[in-house]
């Protein structure tokens, strides 16, 4: 216990309490128990857990408050405890964070000030909604569990001290006093709010019109946040959605519509992903993205988008527009309806199992479109199951590309445990930071995925006193001499080990601890051809 670094049990069915014995791994570096059923009360001895940089206790039924001992954690880097039942004040220990980039605890019942520190002063409203008594100087809130004293001045006092409020004692009951009440308070600030809300109103009113006289530019709609979003907080100003090539920008569904949680299709480490319909009738798939205080600034935001807009590729997901504001923004791609790679690996039967031919065909699909990536300059780092999405015939798209690119504010861990979700995946450079990330880790992925495509088993499977890394269970097999032990059990023998083994081989290949040892994506996909295909080849060289 006290060497564990890693604790992944998410998306289970879990209840009863987090236990406090947690405290006792002092070694623990990232803690995942979201998605469960948990309750009780945050144990206060997670504050032992020193090492921790990641904690996702996420969409549970927690109680009580969040522990002043959180405090203690130096590292921590990534807190999501957003979708429970937390109640009472943030601790101000959180001020000691220094190396705070993510803290969501929206969707509480939270209340009082927020801590003081630089991070929660620039804290995104995403990430503090729907906490009705939570205080947030972006929201220009100020909590009134202390009500203000009436203002008392000093008739008598000199004119330089006027300004300042003097107190009155009793015995001088005989002066006239000044007491301006909290109810005349109240009414000049309303006063003072209602016109400045018809000045409002009258400039809105004279944009709308100088709007409305001006040409309209085809691909590109003014929209507000809480047309896209329903959340009035994000942002006062409108936004810009900017559709790429052809297609109506306008979406045929109301704004209530767009990101309603009954169109959710998943959730991914840099957000959810909606799905939704254009005037056209064509469905798209929106991912909204929930790291606003890691985005670039709009410039460096929408040249990367519009370098990642022409990606065009048969196995690559294309971007169709985007939508930008301070503190809201999506991403716009090709909604695929067959859904992705992990559903049809790990949620199917052996009745509608994928078969070898599929099986190698999206291996080899994937292969091409990382090689397209790679070739136009874009590194994924994001590869896994979930990521390959199929269309109607069962070809594989390659998706989430490049959103690294756009949040410059991550560093090696974050980029591993908020975009490399499942640990199997992440490539060994990225726990050294003298070791140059490049190519070579989408690469590692793309191993991990071949192992996982032809085992059916996922990259890591935590059991009850064991964890079984996959590259390491298909090597030992191999070294053995079972390889048929590596193939997915629902296949029924019903493909050619002479076609499977070399791409066992390659799979393993390209999960080598060193780079330089793994071949490149352009290598790959000419390996798979001559698996493929290897009377072609042999006939080719005769010619």
């Amino acid at each position: 216990m006290r060497l564990l670094e890693v604790l992944d049990v998410s998306s289970n069915r879990l209840d009863g309490a987090v236990p406090p014995e947690i405290g006792g791994a002092v070694a623990l570096r990232d803690l995942r128990m979201g998605r469960n059923s948990l309750t009780g009360h945050i144990p206060s001895q997670i504050g032992s857990c020193s090492s921790l940089i990641a904690l996702d206790l996420s969409h549970n039924s927690l109680t009580g408050s969040v522990p002043r001992t959180v405090g203690n954690l130096t590292s921590l880097q990534v807190v999501n405890l957003s979708q429970n039942k937390l109640n009472g004040t943030l601790p101000v220990e959180l001020s000691n964070l220094p190396s705070l980039h993510i803290f969501d605890v929206s969707h509480n019942m939270l209340s009082g000030d927020l801590p003081n520190s630089r991070f929660f002063k620039n804290i995104p409203e995403s990430f503090i909604d729907d906490n009705a008594g939570l205080c947030s100087s972006r929201k220009n809130d100020s909590c009134s569990a202390v009500m203000p004293k009436p203002i008392v001045l000093n008739p008598n006092s000199s004119s330089n001290q006027s300004s300042q409020a003097t107190p009155i004692a009793p015995n001088n009951m005989h002066h006239k006093k000044i007491i301006l009440s909290i109810s005349t308070l109240i009414a000049i600030a309303g006063g003072a709010a209602i016109a400045i809300g018809v000045v409002t109103i009258s400039v809105l009113n004279r944009r709308a019109r100088a709007r409305a006289s001006a040409p309209r530019s085809a691909p590109v709609v003014a929209l507000s946040d809480d047309y896209l979003s329903q959340s009035p907080e994000n942002d006062a100003t409108s936004g810009k959605l900017v559709m790429f090539g052809k297609g109506s920008p306008e979406f045929s569904a109301g704004g209530h519509a767009l990101l309603n949680k009954d169109c959710e299709l998943g959730r991914g480490g840099f957000g959810a992903v909606y799905k939704t319909v254009l005037r056209d009738g064509q469905p798209v798939a929106i991912k909204k993205l929930t790291v606003s205080s890691l985005v670039k600034s709009k410039d460096d935001f929408e040249r990367q988008v519009k370098m990642l807009s022409k990606v065009r590729h048969h196995n690559v997901v294309s971007l169709r527009g985007f939508y930008w504001t301070s503190s809201l923004q999506l991403l716009i791609y090709d909604y695929l309806p067959g859904g992705n790679l992990h559903k049809h690996l790990h949620e199917c039967t052996e009745d509608n199992s994928l078969s070898w031919m599929e099986r190698f065909d999206i291996i080899l699909g994937v292969a091409r479109g990382l090689t397209y990536l790679h070739q136009h300059g874009i590194i994924h780092y994001n590869l896994k199951s979930s990521n390959v999405l199929l269309d109607n015939n069962g070809e594989p798209r390659v998706g989430d590309y490049g959103l690294a690119k756009l949040l410059p504010m991550l560093d090696r861990y974050v980029l591993s445990s908020k975009i490399q979700s499942a640990l199997g995946y992440m490539a060994p450079e990225f726990a050294c930071k003298t070791v140059k990330i490049t190519e070579k880790c989408d690469v590692y992925g793309f191993g991990v995925l071949v192992l996982e495509v032809l085992t059916g088993r996922k990259p890591v499977e935590y059991l009850e006193d064991d964890v079984v890394v996959l590259c390491d269970l298909v090597r030992s097999a191999l070294e053995e001499g079972r390889p048929e032990d590596c193939m997915d059990p629902r296949l029924c023998g019903e493909f050619p080990m002479d076609e499977a083994l070399p791409i066992i081989k390659l799979g393993l290949v390209c999960t080598s601890q060193v780079p330089s040892n793994r071949p490149d994506m352009a290598e790959v996909v000419n390996i798979l051809e001559l698996v493929r295909s290897p009377q072609d080849s042999a006939e080719d060289e005769l010619v």
